[in-house]
């Protein structure tokens, strides 16, 4: 048996698809424009942390790219191929969000580190440029916006794809606020503390590497059939086990699809009611199953059983 529940004004997959990529361009084109804008600015300013923040912009700008292709596969009905659906298309977007914020995050760990051994040895680190602080500013407001701005459609369409794509943004928001404190100490602090332009830098990368470990945990337990969150199964727990009619319940497994949660159980009704009864118990438990949870649609599949009570010894 299998019910799927539904919110009043739940948009439909179109417009889901299309408010998740509409938003996601938004994201595309500031992210292109500041990664040049960084990375430009950073070269001429002579700013390494500038540059290293202006190539976490271009991971957004990629990242993007993943997003389009692949929030329009994972809203996709389900077909003989793929039964349960398409949603853990989306649960990939994010774990490869993830990977290319790590992967880039290496990368700018290593020009740091490289920069900050060749200060100590001796080396130079110019000062960086007027330019780049104006740069940097005006990125933390870009990005602060257009992190409120995806996250709102994101919890809107109860896209965790979208979600993550939001946080990516902030996450290049909060290191533009370590890029600034160290481009600002270079500027303004003499010769011997522009080695804070490459500790920014690092500050940033290890900043990404958290954020992208934070973004893949959830992402890969979905990938490998992870049950839904223990608040949620409890949710759900709690309307089955109150729905007049069920006696007890075992094998309850649950696991989540993109937007979709799925739950399995069989149900135990009196052995001796007709197979309509129990048949309307069963419809009446899934229904309260579907619904006890709102940021998600579930579909509930239930097996019925006879409950037979222990006897006293």
């Amino acid at each position: 048996m299998k019910r799927e529940g539904k919110d009043k004004g739940r948009l439909t997959g179109d417009q889901t698809v299309a408010v998740a990529r509409h938003v996601t361009w938004v994201g595309f084109w500031w992210n292109a424009f500041l990664g040049v804008a960084k990375v430009l600015g950073g070269i001429f300013s002579r700013s390494s942390a500038l540059v290293a923040d202006g190539i976490h912009s271009f991971s957004d700008f990629f990242s993007d790219i993943i997003i389009i292709m692949m929030v329009g596969i994972s809203r996709k009905k389900p077909d003989a191929k793929y039964q349960f659906g398409h949603g853990r298309f989306e649960a990939l977007a994010t774990l490869i969000l993830s990977v290319v914020l790590i992967l880039v995050a290496l990368g700018i760990l290593y020009e740091g580190t490289v920069n900050i051994i060749d200060f100590l040895k001796g080396g130079e680190i110019p000062r960086p440029g007027w330019v780049a602080l104006g740069i940097i500013l005006f990125s933390i407001v870009v990005k602060e916006w257009l992190y409120h701005y995806t996250r709102r459609a994101g919890e809107r369409i109860k896209s965790e794809a979208v979600v993550a794509n939001a946080w990516h943004h902030r996450s290049d928001s909060f290191s533009s606020l370590a890029t600034l404190v160290g481009v600002g100490g270079s500027m303004f602090f003499g010769e011997r503390w522009r080695i804070l332009d490459p500790i920014a830098a690092i500050v940033v990368g290890i900043f990404i590497v958290v954020v992208g470990l934070q973004m893949a945990r959830p992402a890969l337990g979905e990938m490998l059939g992870a049950s839904l969150p223990k608040d949620k199964r409890r949710a759900i727990i709690h309307a089955l086990k109150n729905t007049p009619g069920v006696r007890g319940y075992t094998a309850f497994r649950t696991f989540k699809s993109g937007f979709e949660g799925y739950v399995e159980v069989r149900i135990k009704v009196d052995a001796d009611i007709s197979v309509k009864e129990a048949h309307d118990i069963a419809t009446a438990a899934e229904h309260n199953m579907c619904h006890a949870v709102t940021d998600l649609v579930i579909h509930a599949s239930t097996h019925i059983e006879p409950y037979t009570p222990r006897l006293k010894k």
